[in-house]
């Protein structure tokens, strides 16, 4: 019986608990899942499960072999996808993740570009302020912002943003407009709970750095949120430069504070270290870098 098959099973029923579940999951039938892991069982000498009448629970040995077998089959289809790409083209899934609102604004019209030249590839994006687990959720690209932990990651950098401090003219007209940082004590702002000090706004003037601490009725893990609030005339926004979408350009926004510079991050595509990178993969690492310039 066929190793792959075999490991393929094991894999599927470790990570779903049964062999129904994990039989519904390759599309094969539960009686095959079973025997597979049973031929895989007798082949090493080694039991893997512990079965009950309810579930199945992973051995020592179980566990050992699912911290490795995982990434044996992936680079397994990463192989033999790159094989069949050479010479029809990019072809399969590419599983990506992105922050909300810099996914919304731009990973997703650049990963519909990407597509228009290469119509054998599907794409799964999946949007989340969390940090994605690469390894533990198939993610294949996650592409992140501000500074970030990358230690068992390999970074290519694709730009910059900045955050801006923006008020409507409503508000302002009403509650008067700040000259500096430090006067953001008597105004009402509108706090993004994800940023890494949601109440303490970090400047640059002339090479030194000012901190507003600021307050506010209105608390989003949301830089779109936090924008659409800052529109409606509710306070100040402390948000990156691409959650803007033109509201600068089109005056519902007035930029504060000339002269002094937001905090500045970085704009990244991540991917799991010490793995082959599949040509898709890189194909659209290289996209993303020729896209982030040129829009």
């Amino acid at each position: 019986m066929d190793l792959i098959d075999q490991l393929r099973a094991f894999v599927a029923t470790a990570q779903t608990g049964s062999f129904t579940a994990a039989a519904d999951h390759l599309g094969i039938s539960n009686r095959l899942t079973s025997k597979y892991v049973a031929e895989l069982e007798a082949r090493i000498g080694v039991r893997l499960f512990q079965r009950t009448t309810r579930k199945v629970g992973l051995t020592a040995a179980g566990t050992d072999l699912l911290s490795r077998a995982p990434a044996l089959l992936d680079d397994l289809d990463h192989m033999l996808a790159d094989i069949s790409e050479s010479s029809k083209g990019l072809s399969g899934v590419v599983r990506v993740s992105a922050p909300i609102t810099f996914g919304e604004v731009h990973i997703a019209g650049f990963l519909a570009r990407f597509a228009e030249q290469h119509p054998g590839i599907t794409i799964d994006l999946r949007l989340s302020d969390a940090f994605s687990d690469l390894a533990a959720e198939g993610i294949d690209l996650a592409f992140r912002i501000g500074r970030f932990d990358m230690a068992s990651l390999k970074v290519r950098r694709l730009g910059a943003f900045q955050s801006l401090p923006v008020a409507s003219a409503a508000y302002l007209a009403q509650a008067g407009a700040p000259t500096t940082p430090e006067e953001l004590s008597g105004h009402s702002c509108i706090v993004d709970t994800n940023r890494r000090n949601p109440r303490r706004w970090v400047f640059d003037h002339d090479g030194t750095e000012v901190v507003a601490q600021i307050e506010g009725r209105f608390h989003v893990n949301s830089a779109s949120a936090a924008v659409d609030l800052a529109r409606r005339g509710l306070g100040v926004a402390y948000v990156p430069s691409f959650a803007l979408r033109g509201a600068l350009d089109n005056g519902e926004l007035v930029r504060l504070f000339d002269g002094y510079t937001g905090e500045r991050g970085d704009i990244a595509a991540v991917y799991l270290e010490g793995r082959t990178l599949p040509r898709k993969v890189r194909a659209l690492i290289d996209f993303a870098v020729k896209d982030m310039q040129e829009t």
